[in-house]
């Protein structure tokens, strides 16, 4: 038994232990079945069977690289790794033309890892046009980013579209065993109490890469306790607590996960639920989200989602993004937290949100008509010929300040773009206008 994998320290063991085949690929069972195109791409037998090119999209530690490496492995294939975040369209060339060599010279066949594909540019993607539609290389490419919105079109065309998914629970345990038996590994240099063994994998949050990175210091942390005692040190949950002081959100404020959340905690708002929106709104500060965007977003909803069933809402919510402004983080939390609970608690009605919609729809397919005469400025010099304002009645002039009069141009006379509803505030509202619209129209 030799515990030297432990404290070699020069590779991280996520990266040790990184599987050398399809089959020690934990999770993804919907993309590793017989017959799927990554187990064909991985076959050697097909090695020049016209393989297709494939964009990997996932969350962090889902096994994207993980995935491409065991491919070339498998399948015999030379193996080239770029990251947008340091490549070029000039290196893109390169490997091009060297993959074009190899393959004519040497029929050898290239993969293309391309990691965070979503951070190249346009030029840069254009870039791999040319090698892909030719087969000079098979890409495999990454991306945390929907596809959609961030590679371009003829890339995706020419490309398979492939969804991983959060590790599940019962493949992070078999990571984290793996891990500590594997001579690759911990090699049995300590044991994971059930405790431990549960912590970690509830702290990776479906991220292999986290579970085995916290193993790795909570082992460290377990082997310096145990000192010079026989046997192999135990990691308790006590050292997996002191390896990961919190449990780091995956929240990529750039990409899915940013709008995921963000979603769920104004859908949690219109929801009515308070304890979820609480939730996200915890998930969104503990990740760093810029506080005046969550305000912003409070704003939003308190018009759109609530609106005149109770309009001191909108006051709140802007007090609250004011607050926010005024006091900063992490003090701001707390006037974020009160707007988010009572918007999520108060009354909701999307009337005026719709209203506006509505007529901007009219005013868009050409129903706008003319103003009516009688609306028309007559302030100016002229105007009184045309007829403008002849008949305007002052609604002042009336003991109730409302008169019958037509304020709609003819066109849209018998429009009702404002439908109030019958929740909170908004209930008297109703009432109210139907009395005034009854006057308006002259049926009172």
């Amino acid at each position: 038994m030799t515990s030297a994998p432990l404290f070699s320290g020069s590779t991280p063991l996520a990266v040790r232990m990184r599987p050398t085949s399809l089959e020690e690929v934990a999770g993804q069972r919907h993309l590793l079945r017989p017959g799927s195109p990554l187990v064909a791409l991985a076959d050697p037998r097909k090695q020049s069977t016209g393989a297709v090119s494939v964009i990997l999209w996932g969350p962090p530690g889902t096994g994207k690289t993980t995935l491409a490496q065991a491919i070339a492995r498998s399948s015999q294939r030379r193996f080239v790794e770029l990251s947008a975040v340091t490549a070029g369209v000039k290196d893109v060339r390169e490997v091009m033309q060297e993959a074009l060599t190899q393959r004519d010279l040497y029929d050898q066949s290239t993969i293309l890892f391309l990691d965070e594909i979503h951070r190249f540019t346009k030029a840069q993607q254009d870039a791999l046009l040319p090698g892909v539609e030719n087969g000079w290389v098979v890409l495999i490419a990454a991306t945390t980013e929907n596809p959609s919105f961030s590679v371009i079109s003829p890339l995706l065309s020419r490309s398979l579209l492939l969804t991983l998914e959060t590790l599940a629970d019962e493949d992070l345990g078999v990571l984290v065993d793996r891990a500590v038996t594997d001579p690759r590994g911990l090699a049995d240099a300590v044991t994971v109490a059930p405790e431990a063994r549960t912590a970690l994998i509830q702290l990776a949050s479906g991220d292999a890469r986290r579970a085995l990175t916290a193993l790795d210091a909570a082992a460290a942390i377990a082997r310096d306790l145990h000192g010079d005692a026989d046997g192999p040190a135990e990691i308790t949950a006590e050292s997996v607590a002191q390896a990961v002081d919190r449990a780091l959100l995956r929240y990529d404020r750039q990409g899915d996960e940013h709008y995921d959340v963000i979603s769920a905690f104004i859908k949690s708002i219109r929801g009515s639920d308070p304890d979820a929106a609480i939730h996200y709104l915890a998930r969104m500060i503990e990740a760093g989200e810029d506080p005046r965007f969550i305000a912003r977003r409070l704003v939003i909803s308190a018009a759109e989602d609530i609106g005149m069933a109770d309009p001191q809402a909108l006051q709140i919510a802007v007090a609250a993004a004011d607050a926010v402004q005024f006091i900063g983080m992490p003090e701001g939390r707390i006037p974020l937290a009160e707007a988010t609970v009572y918007l999520a608690t108060t009354a909701k009605s999307n009337a005026a949100y719709l209203a506006i919609d509505q007529a901007i729809a009219d005013v868009r397919a050409g129903k706008a008509g003319r103003v009516p005469k009688h609306l028309r400025d007559a302030h100016y010099a002229g105007a009184k010929k045309l007829g403008h304002g002849k008949g305007y009645k002052y609604p002042h002039d009336s003991d109730i300040g409302v008169v019958a009069q037509q304020y709609l141009p003819d066109t849209l006379r018998a429009a009702r773009y404002y439908v109030p509803s019958s929740h909170g505030q908004e209930r008297d509202v109703q009432a109210r206008l139907e009395k005034l619209r009854r006057i308006l129209d002259g049926d009172a």
